[in-house]
């Protein structure tokens, strides 16, 4: 569709935008709403994670006329049959409903609700056919309305504070056709009402948003929700086009409940930051019966003061990055603000600035009796929870509305000393924010070390074969000597030690078999395999370099496996007997799950169970009867809620077995999973002690067991927090709980001894999933790995002891980048742990887990995905993956069916058991286009590194949105080559079947059953029944040690046992604070 035959809106439209209820896939759902807007529409995106309620209540509050969902995480039907219900039980049934979901929702369901009233689901056959422009300028035709000319309720009803008839009056307020006797009622009425405004304005980027949630917030605790408060948040419409970002609602996490109005407005034809009709919308609110009016304006320049006169306080925020003092004098508010707030306060610099903007503040009001400190400057922090300089700021404005006749109590918060937050230990420190720069210059040192000590060698051995020519020939070799001894002095004694011990091991590797000893185990590996032709194949292929310059250039950047840097592999050889597969699974509740796995192991020894949580757990929450939650509870991922859920989903597998390993995807409640695991494995051990012994045990038999088992247990817990930030968005916390609940879990590990299991995952796939290209994939997730090291190491830990609790976890795809992933990663980790971090040889090893590629999972043709895998597979196994997880065909759709998954299992199994090459385990080494590629892709990395130091740290680059930005910037790239075909993608875009509807077959969909469903939720109601004391007292001590910066997760190991998932979720959040989403 040519931008000639779109259709241009001929009246406002106004979306709402979202991600279903724990549904972090977003990635869709922004390259939908960034056409919406560049079509012309307004769009309120209210982000990842939202419930029926949520988007219901923005949707009325915004007055739009449509509302655009995806669904990527199963419980769709569920879903968007409650939003419609919802939508037109509250009397907004003109909304219009749309919504997609790749292949997840099947053609029968789209029917379905299609007949239930929804507007239209797009299939992934819609977007090929009609382009993405062309879908959404579909949704743009359907809600082209004149909503201002439909009047909702009448004045009276907006006298009586009716939600919906104040949003309509809004609209035509802002469109200018409320009629005249409406009009002269809300001013006649606001005029007899004492309701004060405060205006909050700033610079770009400087947290106005979420400075304005913690103020309303606080309002609301302190008057104990007494108060009505409006906020009508203006951003600016863009002239190319005339769509616009509603996006302040998303940063909102105080606005919930019927205490709190909100309601975004775009500037349209102002030419200004604030909208025609700003004051009548203020008295809107006023007649309306609000308390308190809060207008929050878009960023402005140094000259723009127009709030002010639209105000009765203005509040003025800004960074302390503001340049030279002088530039103050050029800010045009710092004239009429009657309060400043210098947010992110924790930055290098804020207490300067407070004190410049204070001295400066003193000359434009010409108080010079006054000192600075008295000036109504506030150093806030408005992303850290609890802020006390946010406090502080709000008791000022508190005070200063109430002598403007804002009704307020003296309030529950207690007062809190001083103008600036107190309370400002960063993650990472501020004289270490430059890491990765730091680590990029290292590695880039090595390899010039390494071309130095090449040159060298080659020197020294191209002089010494002409001196021993010149000696052959009977010539004076008196000068060559001395030029000889010279070249050798130029190569250091390590370079000489690794020539001599890979000597020694090439001799001992061209035998029939190696002796080597891991942690005090002597191991014997047979070094050759046979083929069917009887030719012998090494497991491990030697390089063939004559030239000492080549052999040292190898072992250095190379090596082989085993041997640092470890480019190709962590270990010398794979284990024998044992393949790299992980029994993946995670559907309906425990007991179904526990099946599937026994199922998927039971030809094996090696019981690798790789856990797959629905995402009503995956977002900390417990199983519920309301449908939006309901829908969700044991699809595309096994529901546990308590420690009993647990037990029974390993229930049979010895947890502390050599050969037994579990992996938990899971992030943001990954410490109360982890803490429910524990216990299960410690109860395991309990339960077999009274079994054999016939009695409790005593308590020091007790605590015997219970640091024997957590000195066994194996496995990993994702618990990636960094990376839910910048891709899959299951953050529940905010980020600075999240990191500070991590390192808690990685002190305690220490503590006890924890050393098979990995407190992280650091993972890679879940970027790729988002959108990421493999460089970003790549650098990314190792950015992420060096900032926890660092956080840690700020914590006082040491590197080797927290350093081999990491572990890691990629995607492989398509792209040929896949190829040299893992070596790249072992490369530059091995190098950085070694030479800049003084880490030892364990902790230089990097181990990682590939998941083969989700995205590259189509709905189209699906029995051709296992050809993809099949590749993706032969990619990971051939860089030495220490495991892997093989997708199943019809993941595309659905959870996998057992046939499914037993056919994603063969493929590796066929690589490792019937592909020739397999015997070999370095096939990559010596490939000129691997050593190509490798060289490129560790380059474009340290290059990612040094762009994410710019920006203060991947920290600092997560504050200004700088990964998910490139996620989604990548992610818009592909989905565009996709659908115009010039990224061929066989069966999708080229090589269509022409006969695919004719030959349609019946996928059977993996679903929680309504009895499984029902078993949940009694279960849950029994165990919070019989626990309801204990759980009490524990939540309390939990919250207390959360306040008083204990480490937490002692407390959580004794509260998971009485307490159930969602009940310590919400305590965390009180203590702990909600993530807050970004656009």
């Amino acid at each position: 569709m040519t931008s000639s035959e779109l259709h241009r809106p001929a009246h406002p439209v106004r979306f709402v935008t979202a991600a279903s209820l724990f549904d972090g896939h977003d990635a869709s759902i922004n390259i939908m709403r960034r056409i919406l807007q560049s079509q012309g529409a307004e769009v309120v995106h209210l982000g990842h994670n939202r419930s029926v309620d949520e988007v219901v209540t923005a949707a009325i509050s915004e007055d739009a006329q449509g509302v655009a969902i995806s669904a990527y995480q199963g419980g769709h039907v569920e879903y968007f049959t409650y939003l419609v219900d919802l939508l037109r039980e509250r009397g907004a049934g003109h909304v219009k409903v749309f919504g997609g979901g790749g292949g997840v929702i099947v053609r029968e369901e789209i029917e379905l609700l299609h007949s239930r009233g929804v507007a239209r689901i797009f299939s992934p056959d819609d977007g090929l056919e009609m382009g993405l422009p062309g879908m959404i300028n579909s949704m743009i035709r359907e809600c082209d309305v004149d909503l201002a000319a439909e009047p909702v309720g009448s004045v009276d009803r907006l006298l009586a504070g009716d939600v919906p008839t104040l949003a309509r009056t809004l609209t035509r307020l802002q469109q200018e056709v409320l009629p005249q006797d409406w009009l002269a009622t809300i001013r006649e009425t606001a005029r007899s009402r004492t309701v004060p405004v405060l205006g909050i304005t700033g610079t770009g980027g400087s947290g106005k948003s979420s400075l304005t949630d913690e103020l309303v917030r606080r309002f609301r605790i302190d008057q104990e929700d007494k108060l009505r408060i409006a906020v009508l948040a203006i951003d600016p419409t863009r002239r190319k086009g005339g769509g616009a970002l509603l996006g302040d609602r998303i940063r909102m996490n105080s606005i919930d409940g019927e205490r709190v109005f909100f309601r975004s407005l775009a500037t349209r034809t102002a030419s200004g930051e604030i909208p025609s009709g700003l004051d009548d919308a203020i008295l809107a609110c006023k007649a309306a019966g609000f308390d308190l009016v809060i207008v929050e304006t878009p960023g402005i320049g140094q000259g723009d003061a127009g709030i002010v006169d639209h105000v009765d306080h203005a509040l003025y925020v800004m960074t302390p990055e503001f340049g030279a003092a002088s530039q103050l004098e050029k800010i045009d508010m710092l004239d009429f603000a009657d309060v400043v707030a210098i947010n992110k306060f924790e930055r290098r610099g804020a207490e300067d600035a407070r004190r410049d903007v204070a001295r400066q503040l003193v000359r434009n009001r010409e108080e010079f009796h006054a000192s600075p400190e008295d000036m109504p400057v506030f150093g806030t922090s408005a992303a850290k929870f609890n802020d006390d300089g946010v406090t502080a700021l709000y008791a000022h404005l508190r005070d200063l509305l109430a002598g403007s006749g804002l009704s307020v109590s003296a309030g529950v918060l207690p007062p809190v000393e001083g103008k600036v937050s107190t309370d400002l230990s960063t993650i990472i420190p501020a004289s270490r924010t430059r890491y990765l720069s730091d680590i990029a210059e290292t590695v880039r040192a090595y390899h010039r070390r390494t071309a130095e000590q090449v040159r060298a060698v080659r020197t020294r051995d191209q002089l010494a074969a002409a001196r021993e020519a010149l000696a052959q020939a009977g010539a004076d070799t008196a000068e060559i000597d001395r030029l000889v001894e010279r070249a050798q002095s130029d190569v250091d004694d390590a370079t000489t030690r690794l020539l001599e011990r890979y000597a020694e091991l090439a001799e001992a590797y061209r035998g029939e078999e190696l002796v080597f000893m891991v942690r005090d185990k002597e191991l014997r590996t047979q070094l050759w395999r046979e083929t069917l032709s009887g030719n012998r194949v090494p497991r491990v292929a030697l390089p063939r370099y004559t030239d000492d310059g080549e052999l040292v250039s190898f072992l250095r950047r190379e090596n082989l496996p085993g041997y640092f840097p470890y480019t190709a592999g962590v270990f010398p050889f794979k284990r024998e007997g044992e393949d790299p597969a992980r029994m993946f699974a995670g559907e309906g509740d425990a007991f179904r799950t526990n099946r599937r796995f026994k199922y998927l192991s039971s030809d094996s020894e090696a019981k690798r169970l790789s856990t797959a949580f629905d995402s009503v757990t995956l977002y900390g929450f417990d199983p519920a009867t309301r449908p939006d939650i309901y829908g969700k509870v044991g699809t595309s991922g096994v529901s546990i809620a308590t420690l009993e859920d647990m037990k029974a989903l390993y229930d049979g597998f010895d947890l502390t077995a050599p050969t037994t390993s579990v992996s938990m995807t899971i992030n943001g409640p990954a410490p109360t999973i982890l803490a429910f695991f524990l216990n299960t494995a410690i109860d395991q051990r309990m339960d077999a002690f009274r079994a054999e012994h016939g009695r409790e045990p005593s308590a020091e038999e007790a605590a015997g067991i219970r640091a024997w088992t957590l000195r066994q247990v194996r496995g990993t817990v994702q618990a990636d927090i960094l990376k839910e930030d910048q891709g899959q968005n299951t953050c529940i916390f905010s980020t600075e709980f999240s990191l500070r609940m991590m390192a808690d879990i990685q002190e305690w590990f220490i503590e006890h001894e924890v050393r098979n299991f990995y407190s992280v995952s650091i993972s890679g796939y879940h970027i790729a999933e988002a959108g990421a290209n493999p460089i970003s994939q790549l650098a990314f997730t190792l950015a992420n790995g060096f900032t926890y090291v660092e956080s840690y190491l700020a914590r006082g830990m040491d590197i080797d002891d927290f350093a081999p609790n990491l572990s890691f976890f990629f995607s492989n795809g398509m792209d040929a980048e896949y190829s040299v992933l893992g070596r790249v990663a072992r490369r530059i980790w091995a190098v950085a742990m070694k030479e800049r971090y003084g880490a030892n040889e364990r902790s230089q090893k990097l181990k990682y887990h590939v998941q083969t590629s989700g995205r590259s999972l189509h709905a189209q043709e699906m029995s051709f995905n296992d050809i993809r895998t099949t590749l993706q597979a032969l990619c990971a196994l051939y860089d030495n993956a220490n495991s892997l997880h093989t997708n199943a065909y019809d993941e595309a759709i659905t959870t996998p069916t057992e046939a499914s998954v037993r056919r994603a299992m063969a493929i590796q199994m066929i690589i490792n058991k019937e592909w020739g090459l397999a015997k070999n385990e370095n096939p990559l080494q010596g490939s000129f286009i691997i050593d190509e590629l490798t060289d490129l892709v560790e380059e474009a990395v340290l290059t990612e590194f040094d762009r994410i130091a710019e920006r203060g740290g991947v920290l600092g680059a997560m504050e200004t949105g700088y990964q998910r930005g490139k996620i989604q910037d990548e992610s818009i790239l592909y989905e565009r080559l996709k659908h115009d075909g010039s990224l061929p993608i066989v069966g999708v875009n080229t090589f269509r079947n022409p006969h695919a509807d004719e030959e349609e077959t019946e996928v059977e969909l993996a679903r929680a059953t309504e009895e499984e469903k029902q078993s949940q939720l009694s279960r849950l109601a029994d165990f919070q029944r019989r626990h309801h004391d204990e759980a009490q007292q524990a939540l309390k001590e939990l919250r207390e040690a959360a306040a008083r910066g204990d480490n937490v997760f002692g407390v959580l190991m004794d509260a998971a046992r009485v307490c159930s998932l969602g009940q310590i979720t919400e305590a965390f959040f009180e203590v702990g604070g909600q993530y807050r989403r970004n656009v």
